[in-house]
Parts: structure tokens; sequence; C-alpha cells
């Protein structure tokens, strides 16, 4: 195995071109990618992200949650 490093940047349409004059045409190749920075800005946990929605959200508890249902179930019996 024999390991050539390239660097490149993306071209338009997310495109990636890279020239090895080293490399006899038609030879298989495997090309790996390293993204030298991460791909979106990190994000909070899924309960972070939850609760930035406050004034967004029916229920604010899990006790209001509990009441609804109970609420509900109540009122299919009658």
């Amino acid at each position: 195995m024999v390991l050539l490093r390239k660097q490149t940047t993306v071209l338009p349409n997310h495109r990636i071109e890279i020239s090895a004059p080293e490399l006899v045409d038609g030879t298989q190749v495997e090309i790996v990618i390293t993204l030298a920075a991460p791909l979106t800005p990190a994000r909070g946990s899924i309960l972070e992200i939850i609760e930035s929605l406050h004034g967004h959200r029916l229920f604010q508890t899990p006790e209001e949650v509990r009441r609804h249902l109970r609420e509900e179930r109540d009122a299919w019996d009658r």
C-alpha cells in the first residue's frame, strides 16, 4: 500500500478535484477524506434543544403530561 497525501478545496457543486502525476492512468485507488473542521457547529443535546423551546411547549412538566393523559382517558370512559 502506498499513501499519497494531497490537500484540496471543495469546489462548487460539492466537487473535489485531485491531481496526482505520480499515479498511472487506470490504476484503482481508494480515497479517504479527512475534514479540517467539523461539518456543522456543535449543537446541544436534544434536551437542551427542547428546553430552549419553553414558549412553544404545550406541557412544561411531566406531571402536566400525566394529568392531561389521565383526563383524556377519563373522557374515553364517558
